[in-house]
């Protein structure tokens, strides 16, 4: 697979907090190419469904008292294998799905995009949209496990550049 470079229209990698409509923008142009997702280390399986989207907005207060504000969308993927006869899911019915929870449910393109993965003997794993490659006929997203943060330690550490400070 070809990975496109981080100064292209669409970089190789986002953070783990992109929004929806990264990854919207990201695929329009590969309408026509089929579409798999890499998570845990794997690749889907072929027969993969996009069993549920939802968007939400939530209001939280986190660990140091601080109140949190945020939309979200959940894009939820089943994992299992291929039925006869069917070729994996392409670009195109992937975004047409998006248009019709954008018609019927409508979402912030803004919002923290999430990915809810499962297949039928495990419970459901969140993962951040981490990343894309392309080549000739397959778009590949890369999902990352989102681990749980301390926003407050989170907040410090981006001002204090990085530097190791304890928790709320």
């Amino acid at each position: 697979m070809l990975a496109l470079d981080k100064s292209a229209t669409h970089p190789t990698s986002w953070s783990v907090e992109a929004s929806t409509r990264t990854l919207l923008d990201a695929l329009a142009p590969h309408r026509e190419k089929s579409l798999t997702f890499f998570y845990d280390g794997r690749e889907i399986q072929s027969g993969y469904h996009v069993t549920e989207v939802k968007s939400g907005r939530f209001d939280a207060l986190d660990c140091g008292a601080n109140p949190e504000a945020w939309s979200e969308t959940f894009i939820q993927l089943w994992d299992v294998p291929v039925e006869q006869g069917r070729d994996r899911m392409p670009v195109w019915k992937f975004l047409a799905i998006m248009k019709k929870v954008a018609d019927e449910v409508p979402f912030d393109p803004e919002s923290k995009l999430t990915f809810e993965v499962s297949d039928p003997d495990s419970a459901m794993r969140l993962f951040g949209f981490f990343g894309l490659e392309v080549d000739e006929e397959t778009v590949r997203v890369t999902l990352k496990r989102r681990p749980a943060s301390c926003k407050p330690r989170d907040r410090w550490l981006e001002k204090e550049g990085g530097a190791k400070g304890s928790c709320c």
